[in-house]
Formats: C-alpha cells, structure tokens, sequence
C-alpha cells in the first residue's frame, strides 16, 4: 500500500519563509496579546506602528515552523510565550523601546456592559446631540438632570454613572456610547520579546511610562532636599546650593555687624566709666588737699 503524503499548500510555505526572512534581517521580536480588540482598532494601531515595526499575525503552528527554519536555536525560546491570540512583531529598534512605544499607542475604545471600570466615568454638564425621546427616560434611569435647549437635550449638571471597580451596567454603556465617551483605551500587551543580535529573551516587558515617570519624579523630590543639604554639587542642585551660601552669608554678615555694634558700645561704656572713675579720683585728691 503506498502511503500518501500531504502536500502542504503553497501558501503556507511562502509565509513560513516570509517570517523566517524577518527573523533573520530584524534586530527584535516582540510577542503581542491581541485578544479582545476589535478590527477596526487593530487596524488602527497597525497603522500607528507601520514606521517602527511589522506587525504579522499568522497561525501557532506557523510561527514555530518559521522559527525553526530561521536557523538561529536561540529564538526558540521564544516559543513558549506565543498565544492564540497573538500578533509577532519584527523591528530594528530595542526591545524595550518598542515595548514602551506599544503603551503610549493605545487608543480610546467605548466601553461594554460588564466591564470592570477603569475609574470614575463622569457625564459632564452641557449640550449634546440627543434628541428628546427615549432618551429622556433613559438619562432619568440614571438620575441624570436634563432640560431642552433649541431642541437638543442639555445635561444639567455632572454625574458619576460608574465607580471605579464597578461593573458597568448596560445603561450606562448604551449612554456612553450615544454620547460617544470612550473611558477605555486597548493596544496591544506585550507578553515577550527577543533581541535576535544579543540572543537574549525578556519577559515582563509591559512598561508602565508614567508610573515610571512618577516614581522617578517622587524619588527624585526626596533626594533634591538631602544633595543640597550635604553640598553636593549637580546641574540640578547647584543654584539652590548657591541660594542656600547666599542666605548663610547674608546671616553671617548680620552677626558680624551685630557683634561689631556691641563691641562698639562696649568700648563706649567702658570709657564713659573711665571717665566716672577719672573724675571720682580728681575729686578725692582735692577732698585730701
């Protein structure tokens, strides 16, 4: 009985190589989780992206077939950190780089019910573009204030329609999306990346920028105060240590001047006392004559 093979498709054998092309000329891989984000916002990031990185997004099966063909046994480590759910990215720049670059590319997304929300979402005062109706009733559910102005429904004042935490209800994603409030943002989480010159392999790559940011600002804050207190000089300390001199000479200066008037009246009273003592003596030398 000859036994038949299957003949792999054409298609699959030009992406295989495609791939393993990019891994051989590109200096990074990144490892994305693209799970839950809509077309259209994929498309969009992809777009943002298009200077920086290729964003590919074959099968399982196809990646670790292109990773074996690369050639390099080192990028397979990179195998047990591709999802379903995942989109490879091939760039020139760092690792690290490109992964903080993945956090500042996020985009607003309107918000589903049963999110958790990601703080308080607020409908804030002032006209919109809904039209009284259904939409009256559906604001009143959830105690929002309105009138009509020229037509239009006009929110009177701020309300909170979710804490943060909190499940979003049905209506206040329907509201929210009527009024076009986009409380959330979606981009693509890095899971790992590999620097293919290097041959290096980094997890926990999802950068947190301005929580970063805030720590460098917050450290920096306590450290300020104790450079200027020792003297230590940087282009960051160096006016405030000298403003700090500047105020010590100008106590100093004030010292001195004060001792130098004490010094003075000292010298005063004591000739005036001379003086007392001169004449007491003339007068007992008279008294004796």
């Amino acid at each position: 009985m000859v036994k038949r093979t299957k003949k792999i498709p054409e298609k699959k054998i030009k992406e295989v190589s495609e791939l393993a092309e990019l891994i051989k000329k590109k200096k990074t891989i990144v490892i994305v989780s693209i799970k839950n984000i809509p077309a259209s916002q994929y498309q969009e990031i992809v777009k943002i992206l298009r200077k920086k990185a290729i964003v590919k997004v074959p099968k399982k099966s196809i990646i670790f077939r292109a990773l074996d063909a690369s050639g390099n046994e080192a990028v397979k480590k990179i195998k047990g950190h591709i999802e379903e759910s995942s989109a490879i990215l091939f760039s020139d720049i760092d690792a690290f780089e490109l992964s903080a670059d993945l956090v500042t590319k996020k985009i607003p997304a309107k918000a589903k019910a049963g999110q958790e929300s990601p703080g308080e979402i607020i409908v804030q005062a002032g006209p919109t573009d809904l039209t009284p109706g259904p939409a009256i009733s559906e604001l009143g559910a959830l105690g929002i204030k309105i009138q009509i102005e020229k037509g239009k429904i006009s929110i009177k004042e701020p309300k909170i329609i979710a804490r943060k935490g909190e499940k979003i209800s049905a209506a206040a994603a329907d509201l929210m999306g009527k009024l076009d409030m986009k409380p959330f943002t979606i981009g693509f989480v890095p899971l790992a990346a590999f620097d293919i010159k290097e041959g290096k392999l980094y997890l926990e790559i999802n950068i947190d920028k301005e929580g970063i940011t805030n720590q460098l600002k917050e450290t920096f804050s306590k450290v300020l105060p104790f450079t200027v207190e020792i003297g230590y000089p940087t282009k960051e300390t160096i006016k405030f240590i000298i403003g700090k001199a500047g105020i010590y000479g100008k106590a100093l200066e004030k010292i001195t001047e004060t001792k130098k008037e004490k010094g003075e009246e000292t010298k005063e009273t004591d000739k005036k006392e001379k003086n007392q003592k001169d004449i007491q003596k003339d007068k007992q030398n008279l008294e004796e004559k």
